[in-house]
């Protein structure tokens, strides 16, 4: 473990303790002045936890019997580049039990997300409730050229039935032809029906997340310029690579464009053929913040994977 990743580690528990400090004593620690001479509890922990990782310590135990004490949830000292993994099955072929799967490694590895077709969002909404991993959902996929009107209505029932974040794809033959406000109608579409359907499936509203899949492949430069700005003004929340079935997946030059594109504030995701650590890694460095993969899990553990999306 290196000095920045035990940094990383401490400073996230760190922040849980102080939490868990503030319940003790019956006030927020913001809200507590500093006795002289003395050591709050929340800095008393910091030291120690810096002592126990300084001396090799990886893991942590806490208590899971005082959930008024410790808001613990294993999630929050996960690795980080697991919080930025969507994992991923939409083969046609995908069945129930891999769906299942999926969603136990997303559990154990606290993946951003799973990713299934929306055939399946109802089974892995119940399978992760509870959980900070999300439901990730694919509309119009994987062509993009179905009606607006059926992108939408899908994008609805799949919130409906559980997901939080909808990965929909650009129709990328009107792209090719120029037919520009027709694909930023096509994107509002989505967007406007997914956090529609969000606010009407709870009493407090569901905060739902939209991606527009571009298929960069298929596209020029100048195309995925327009196509990441029309995405960004229909009120998308990210701007993604590929659908894994085209001739081709992310590049690191294509995130670097998107992201010169977008600006700072909006999403990228970089998805199709990311397969090892390095490759993630290297999408991130060049400006993706989410990443799509069905090789989640080696590229946590530094392997190679034979995963070909």
């Amino acid at each position: 473990m290196n000095e920045q990743e035990q940094q990383q580690i401490v400073e996230r528990l760190r922040k849980r303790f102080e939490k868990a400090a503030g319940s003790m004593m019956g006030a927020p620690v913001s809200a507590r002045a500093p006795v002289e001479g003395h050591h709050s509890p929340a800095e008393e922990h910091q030291g120690a936890l810096h002592s126990f990782v300084d001396a090799g310590a990886s893991r942590f135990g806490v208590r899971a019997d005082q959930p008024e004490w410790y808001s613990f949830s294993a999630c929050d000292l996960a690795p980080p580049l697991a919080r930025m993994i969507d994992h991923t099955a939409l083969k046609p072929d995908t069945t129930q039990e891999q769906v299942r799967a999926l969603c136990e490694e997303a559990r154990t590895y606290c993946f951003a997300s799973v990713c299934v077709n929306p055939c399946n969002v109802r089974l892995a909404a119940d399978l992760l409730a509870g959980s900070p991993v999300a439901v990730c959902t694919v509309v119009g996929f994987p062509f993009g050229a179905s009606t607006t009107e059926i992108k939408a209505a899908e994008a609805d029932c799949a919130v409906r039935d559980g997901a939080t974040e909808v990965d929909m794809v650009m129709n990328v033959g009107f792209m090719k032809s120029g037919l520009y406000d027709q694909v930023e109608a096509d994107i509002r579409a989505v967007v406007e029906a997914a956090r529609q359907a969000g606010r009407h499936r709870s009493r407090f509203g569901t905060a739902v997340i939209v991606k527009v899949i571009l298929e960069t492949a298929l596209l020029t430069d100048e195309e995925k310029v327009i196509a990441s700005v029309l995405s960004r003004n229909a009120g998308a929340d990210f701007v993604k690579t590929s659908t894994g079935f085209a001739k081709g997946g992310a590049t690191a030059s294509d995130i670097a464009l998107m992201r010169r594109a977008v600006g700072p504030d909006m999403g990228v995701k970089a998805s199709g053929g990311v397969r090892t650590k390095e490759d993630a890694e290297t999408m991130i460095a060049h400006g993706a913040t989410r990443i799509g993969a069905s090789a989640s899990v080696a590229i946590l553990k530094g392997a190679k994977s034979a995963s070909d999306y």
